[in-house]
């Protein structure tokens, strides 16, 4: 009895027998059981049809229906439905014939709060549960920072948080340098700053003119009462208004709320460029670079890129593009449902969209030029790098590790990730330590705690290695001892294969001086001017960069937390309320309960409640 299973259009064949014209997600599978690609469908079997013919395939296509062993079905009641379902596999199962959008980045917004008399304008990631006006997205932290530093001179909102706030006594450098109305010590009262908070509104939606109209009609009123310090100030935010409207870059008159995206391919690789068009200004693009599925057209690597782009973000009413999608009124149905209003689909030819469009696409161009010139000097490196450590291929991923700690304080330990295509930050990962290792600053104890952690979890979500999470080289900071202590974990939790380098400091700890463990081979080093050396310094710093960053993260937390946390029924407000009114949470513990009732929003039961706390 033959072992061989059998592939190609005779298997899809076979399932045609099975299906109907329901519309629904296919899967296709190889011998191993990996899937292949995951499509959807109008029609079921119309689809499947498709590839069961022995000819009219592209290469892409041909190699793909070559390699299916077995095929996977899931009918819907829409097509919409099949779409959603379609992207949602294909970011859970990363199938190879598939384009996948591999940078799923969230981006920043502005946000002007809505839950303090004298709101905060600040920048704003993530999911909007804050009570307040978002406006965005901005294309990447520097944009928004840029933007908030031109807005804070023109409309001298305060960007200090709301416990700063209540304890000032007087003005802090903001009021002093005209960046901030300084309402924490009534230097503006609420109607004014009010006002201030509405201009501003005014001018992230757009509405420039009539701000500036209004700013003008203050000033000329100022000086005619002569108060001409009034009327200077005012000048001055007049001033830096213009600047912040020139410094937007591209200002399209024609297009108040859109999104701009062009797509440029070169030899199977591609780069998506998006502009962010809000309010007739730019703010910023963003590169990315889809995995293009083997070979995949433009059209299909948009219609990809769009759903998997939007999945968790807000489209705008209108969504300009360089190439067609492959299905534009289901793509549109898609997005009108996720944004509850209609988005419509544009290619232009001609206009001021159509040059927007221009723009964008010769960035795509340029950006991925950039970026194959800086893939072939990464290859370079990754095999010099091969060979410097005798390894089989050069390492598609490599994984640093490092710790940081002062005197076993708030230690953490961190990894981050290199390959073919530079850092990969969003593979980056940091272990709050969580044995007694840290605390004696045992730096073995820690590497020990960090990598079992990180194989336990490898070993338990992709034991048969079938996924690219899986290392090729482990760089580890430290010498011979931390070298065996890995060995000797990766050992017990059976994990073969991987190559194990530690970096050590070498001579005089000197950079250039490094030297190389590992196990069971000699020491070595490597050439002060090799390139490979220079590669894996950027390496271990980018390690150190990541470490000490969470480390000082989980520091400034935990300098922020008070004996106040831990008291049923005082949350953040009152928490806020009684430092505001004490000065401190020792002096809150020796405050006796009248006391506590002074403080805004403190009941007697409560007042009863913090003092037992502390005096039980």
């Amino acid at each position: 009895m033959s072992d061989v299973v059998q592939t190609g259009q005779e298997v899809i064949q076979a399932y045609l027998k099975t299906l109907d014209g329901s519309p629904g997600v296919y899967r296709m599978l190889n011998t191993k059981g990996e899937v292949l690609y995951v499509g959807k469908a109008r029609n079921l079997k119309a689809r499947v049809s498709n590839y069961a013919r022995d000819h009219g395939h592209s290469a892409r296509i041909a190699r793909m229906v070559y390699e299916t062993a077995s095929m996977m079905f899931l009918t819907t009641r829409t097509e919409t439905e099949a779409l959603l379902l379609e992207q949602n596999l294909i970011k859970q199962l990363k199938p190879r014939y598939n384009v996948l959008l591999r940078d799923d980045k969230s981006f920043p917004n502005i946000l002007i709060g809505k839950d303090h008399p004298f709101p905060q304008i600040k920048k704003h990631r993530g999911k909007k549960t804050e009570k307040g006006s978002y406006f965005g997205p901005f294309a990447s932290g520097g944009a928004v920072t840029r933007t908030l530093n031109q807005l804070q001179k023109v409309f001298l909102l305060r960007n200090c948080t709301d416990s700063m706030f209540e304890g000032r006594t007087r003005p802090c450098l903001q009021y002093q340098i005209k960046r901030c109305a300084a309402p924490c010590v009534g230097k503006v009262d609420g109607p004014t700053y009010a006002a201030l908070v509405q201009d501003a509104e005014l001018f992230l939606q757009g509405k420039t003119t009539a701000v500036q109209a209004d700013l003008a009609k203050q000033m000329s009123a100022a000086s005619d009462a002569m108060e001409f310090e009034r009327a200077a100030s005012l000048r001055d935010r007049i001033k830096a208004l213009t600047q912040v409207q020139q410094s937007q870059g591209i200002n399209p008159r024609g297009v108040e709320q859109a999104d701009v995206i062009a797509l440029h391919l070169d030899h199977g690789q591609a780069c998506v460029q998006v502009f962010f068009i809000r309010a007739n200004q730019s703010w910023g693009n963003r590169d990315f670079y889809p995995k293009t599925g083997a070979g995949a057209e433009e059209p299909e690597i948009m219609e990809a890129f769009i759903a998997q782009f939007y999945d968790d973000k807000d489209p705008p009413p209108l969504i300009l593009l360089s190439h067609p999608v492959e299905n534009p009124d289901l793509v549109s149905q898609l997005l009108a449902e996720r944004a509850g209003r209609k988005v419509e689909l544009a290619v232009p030819l001609r206009g001021e969209k159509a040059e927007l469009l221009e723009n964008a696409a010769r960035n795509a161009r340029e950006s991925l030029a950039r970026r194959m010139s800086e893939s072939s000097t990464q290859n370079t490196l990754l095999r010099g790098l091969a060979e410097a450590f005798d390894l089989d291929a050069p390492p598609a991923r490599i994984e640093v590790y490092d710790n940081a700690h002062i005197q076993g304080s708030d230690a953490v330990g961190g990894m981050i990730v290199a390959g073919a295509e530079g850092f990969l930050k969003s593979q980056y990962r940091k272990f709050n330590i969580k044995s007694a290792a840290g605390a004696n600053s045992d730096d073995f104890g820690m590497m020990r705690e960090v990598m079992t952690r990180r194989f336990e979890r490898l070993l338990k979500e992709d034991p048969d290695r079938k996924t690219d999470a899986w290392p090729d080289l482990l760089l580890i900071d430290g010498g011979a001892g931390q070298i065996s202590a890995v060995g000797g974990i990766l050992a017990d939790l059976g994990v073969q294969d991987l190559a194990v380098v530690g970096v050590a400091k070498g001579i005089d700890r000197d950079a250039g001086k490094e030297e190389f463990h590992r196990a069971g081979l000699p020491v070595m080093a490597l050439p002060r001017n090799d390139p490979v050396l220079y590669f894996i310094q950027r390496l271990r710093d980018e390690a150190h960069r990541w470490a000490n960053g969470a480390h000082r993260a989980k520091r400034a937390k935990a300098v922020s937390i008070t004996p106040l946390d831990d008291i049923p029924g005082v949350g953040a407000l009152r928490k806020r309320a009684l430092l505001a009114h004490f000065g401190s949470a020792k002096a809150v513990s020796r405050a006796g309960v009248p006391d506590l009732m002074a403080v805004s929003g403190i009941s007697q039961a409560m007042a009863e409640a913090i003092y037992n706390f502390f005096n039980s």
